[in-house]
């Protein structure tokens, strides 16, 4: 078993922005040894490292440019935001294992000012020729169909996914990292934002940022001594479900749900040995928020169709104290990891109250990935 045999011993960051005036790669070492500092850890500590292949980042490169010395362990994970939780579930299996001692996870990008996943882009690999030339060439078009269907299935309207946005901006309004600090919303806001691929809205969809998000991952017995206090991994998880596709599982009988999320809860509860009563706060992936209602109810906090209303009510457990990736920025999850990090530390933000475990998840519509962090 791997739970609580790691944990997340430092956390760093750049700012998050809309043009970050640097390279991917100087993001990357920057964010690194922000988190190494964190720890109380020095680059030649490093022995592993860990990112998604998504990120343009050699990790010789990025040994290079943060001072590391040899390495032992190197790692990549596919399926864009699915990686986010599955980078740190491949830290704690080296260092589980003794294959490294100290991993650092990393995601740096420029995706504002660079190249910008909405637009229409063919993914490598995939037979996509019998729907890109009927429009659905971009994710917001790929996760429209599934909307569409789950509204129809259960009764869910825009207005039950503008509430995941008007959430998300209530708390970046507090969040002196997010980039919409300051700056909430109402759901006539949402209401008024023009459509991008109906029932999907401008502000159903999350942000394109630069910045970038590194994780010093080690051995929960000498977390302990080091710099700050950690998070313990209690689970590390990661899944597909039958017929996957991307973003959008047209093969399955039914189109409007998330089992590899399913797949995912599965093992996060059977490794930590908690449940969904027992968590104090989700940071769950929001690219797109019906996605948000979706992972709700294949996590287990409500039955199938009934996210809408438990959204809208007070049993509902807080969800992306730090704005989410709509409301802080979209740095393809390894964000809202570092928010969980700071809900155990009790340094956050936007703290929420209680002693409970933070739930963890990454992107969804593709093979996905999650986490469950307690304190020590």
């Amino acid at each position: 078993m791997i739970a609580r045999t790691a944990a997340i011993a430092g956390i760093g960051a750049t700012e998050f922005s809309k043009d970050s005036g640097r390279s991917e790669l100087r993001l990357a070492a920057e964010a690194i040894r922000a988190a190494l500092d964190d720890a109380g850890l020095r680059p030649s500590d490093v022995d592993g490292l860990v990112t998604f292949t998504m990120d343009d980042n050699a990790e010789i490169a990025v040994a290079r440019e943060i001072g590391a010395g040899e390495l032992t362990f190197l790692s990549r994970i596919g399926y864009g935001g699915g990686a986010a939780c599955a980078v740190v579930q491949q830290a704690v299996l080296a260092v589980a294992t003794g294959i490294a001692s100290t991993v650092v996870c990393y995601r740096a990008l420029n995706e504002r000012s660079g190249r910008r996943f909405g637009q229409a882009t063919l993914p490598p690999g995939l037979d996509a020729s019998w729907h890109y030339p009927m429009g659905l060439a971009t994710p917001a078009a790929m996760v429209a169909m599934v909307a569409r269907r789950y509204m129809h299935d259960y009764g869910a309207t825009t207005d039950d996914f503008g509430r995941v946005t008007v959430s998300a901006r209530r708390y970046a309004a507090t969040n002196p990292a997010a980039w919409f600090f300051g700056r909430p919303i109402t759901l006539d806001d949402h209401r008024a934002s023009r459509w991008i691929a109906e029932p999907l809205r401008l502000l159903d969809c999350c942000q394109e940022s630069d910045g970038a998000v590194a994780l010093v991952v080690t051995s929960a017995e000498r977390a302990c001594d080091l710099r700050r206090p950690s998070a313990v991994i209690s689970a590390a998880a990661q899944g597909s479900g039958t017929d996957q596709f991307v973003m959008t599982s047209y093969y399955r009988d039914e189109v409007a749900a998330l089992p590899e999320m399913g797949v995912v809860a599965r093992q996060l509860w059977g490794q930590s040995g908690f449940g969904p009563g027992d968590v104090r706060t989700a940071v769950l992936y929001d690219h797109f928020t019906p996605y948000v209602l979706m992972q709700l109810e294949e996590l287990g906090f409500c039955g199938r169709g009934e996210a809408r209303h438990l959204i809208a009510s007070a049993d509902c457990p807080p969800i992306n104290p730090n704005g989410g990736q709509l409301g802080e920025a979209y740095i393809h999850g390894m964000n809202g990891i570092a928010e969980a990090v700071r809900q155990v530390r009790g340094t956050a933000a936007n703290q929420v109250p209680g002693d409970g475990p933070v739930l963890v998840t990454a992107g969804t519509g593709v093979p996905t990935s999650g986490l469950i962090l307690s304190a020590a």
